[in-house]
């Protein structure tokens, strides 16, 4: 008999609303994911310790540990801290440091994770891989989906503006790295996952066509969803594909070339997405998103995140370095330093309109 369906590694439970924080023990209980209420709860040592305070009432069976920051060892040494215990899941409460760790924690331990984002910036908080730093710089590992994914709109608007505009710029990077995955199927015959490949881009459409802004409950929650479909769409695809193409090979080499003066995650991948459209003559489509990204406070050129020309190209040369195999439109070209420099003075010129 043919296969006609598929199972889908998906969370349990998504609950993205206002107050949704305050609901967590019973939302937990509901699921079954901790009747007990033992918890092994992540956090960071600072804002962290004010969530603690504000919810350690309602989960009187947690026991807390404070992580010191989001590398490796840091990931490791949570996951021995947990060891001691008995507990139902892992909860990883924070940005994308805290939860990659807690990923990687609840991973060794065998237990499940259940990621409680307190900021919107990046895809990663749904997504089967935790970003850690190692002594070779970073590293990407693989772990299971978070069995539940709660996401307290009152604690977004919290945060620093920079988070939500971070996350803006990595779902919007999504069109590109889907045009990168096309890409790579009609040239080279790349498998594509059309279900993986669809949720991307419609999580990066939805934000570029939402008309709202950072204190907009409505497109906060828009923008929350599409990262959180992002990462189910990795998932699906058993690979970053979908949602990571040439917008994070430049991500990746400004971190790498300029550690000291990177930008967000988001804005680079956002301005990465925006250049990458234009190089593959997608010129309509990559002026609408330099105008989104400008609308939300985001970099547009590179000037705009205090680089210049000349900084700008060695980042696009060395970008396909950093991801070897993998085919996108800056492969495809192949460009030298001066067809990158005339491509941005064209860009850059487009971005102006």
């Amino acid at each position: 008999m043919p296969v006609l369906t598929r199972l889908i590694p998906a969370p349990v439970v998504v609950d993205i609303r206002a107050g949704a924080l305050a609901d967590l023990a019973g939302v937990l209980a509901d699921q079954r994911i901790s009747g007990s209420g033992k918890l092994a709860v992540a956090i960071s040592g600072g804002s962290g310790r004010a969530l603690r305070e504000r919810l350690s009432d309602g989960l009187p069976g947690a026991s807390w540990f404070e992580v010191g920051g989001g590398t490796l060892n840091d990931a490791v040494k949570l996951a021995e801290s947990m060891k001691s215990g008995r507990y139902d899941a892992v909860v990883g409460l924070g940005g994308g440091k805290i939860i990659d760790c807690a990923k990687f924690a609840a991973a060794r331990v065998g237990l499940p994770l259940v990621a409680v984002a307190t900021n919107l910036s990046h895809d990663g908080l749904c997504s089967p891989v935790a970003t850690l730093d190692n002594d070779a710089g970073r590293g990407s590992y693989g772990v299971p989906n978070p069995i539940a994914v709660v996401i307290d709109l009152d604690v977004i608007r919290e945060a620093p503006a920079r988070f939500v505009r971070s996350g803006i710029g990595d779902a919007l990077s999504n069109i590109s790295a889907v045009a990168d995955w096309e890409l790579a199927h009609r040239v080279n015959g790349e498998d594509i996952d059309g279900l993986a490949a669809a949720m991307a881009r419609q999580a990066g459409e939805a934000v570029l066509r939402h008309p709202g802004g950072l204190d907009d409950d409505t497109f906060l929650q828009v923008l929350a969803e599409g990262l959180v479909l992002t990462g189910i769409s990795m998932s699906v695809a058993g690979d970053s594909r979908p949602a990571s193409g040439a917008c994070h090979e430049i991500n990746h080499a400004f971190d790498l070339l300029f550690p000291q003066r990177a930008a967000s995650h988001g804005e680079q991948c956002g301005l990465g997405a925006a250049f990458a459209m234009h190089l593959r003559g997608a010129v309509q489509e990559s002026v609408r998103m330099t105008e989104v990204l400008r609308r939300h406070g985001l970099p547009v050129t590179a000037e705009d995140m205090g680089f210049d020309v000349a900084e700008f190209v060695r980042v696009v040369a060395f970008a396909p370095k950093t991801r070897p195999g993998r085919y996108t439109i800056l492969e495809h070209l192949n460009l030298s330093e001066d067809g990158i420099r005339d491509a941005y003075a064209e860009y850059v010129r487009s971005a102006a309109v």
